[in-house]
């Protein structure tokens, strides 16, 4: 009977042990995927990032455009009215 109890004993021994790899397993998995979750975050944050950048640059262009699409109307205008006021003379 003594052999029994310690066959037992290691038997129990070695599920304890296979429990207890079975939970560093999961627990490495899950680490794992929240790194992987971590890193598709900070990508969706940098492609947010960029597309707000060149979203900004657009504008920024598109501004400079009007401006100068204002300016130049507003130059027109002027060599009218000179041309008006010569005309006139």
């Amino acid at each position: 009977t003594g052999y029994r109890a310690g066959e037992a004993h290691t038997e129990r021994e070695r599920e304890k042990e296979r429990r207890g790899r079975e939970k560093e397993r999961r627990k490495r998995e899950i680490e794992r995927r929240e790194r992987e979750r971590e890193k598709r975050e900070r990508k969706r944050e940098e492609r947010e990032k960029e597309r707000e950048r060149r979203e900004r640059e657009r504008e920024k262009r598109e501004r400079k455009r009007e401006e100068r699409e204002k300016e130049r109307r507003e130059s027109e205008r002027e060599n009218e009215r000179r041309e008006r006021e010569r005309e006139k003379r």
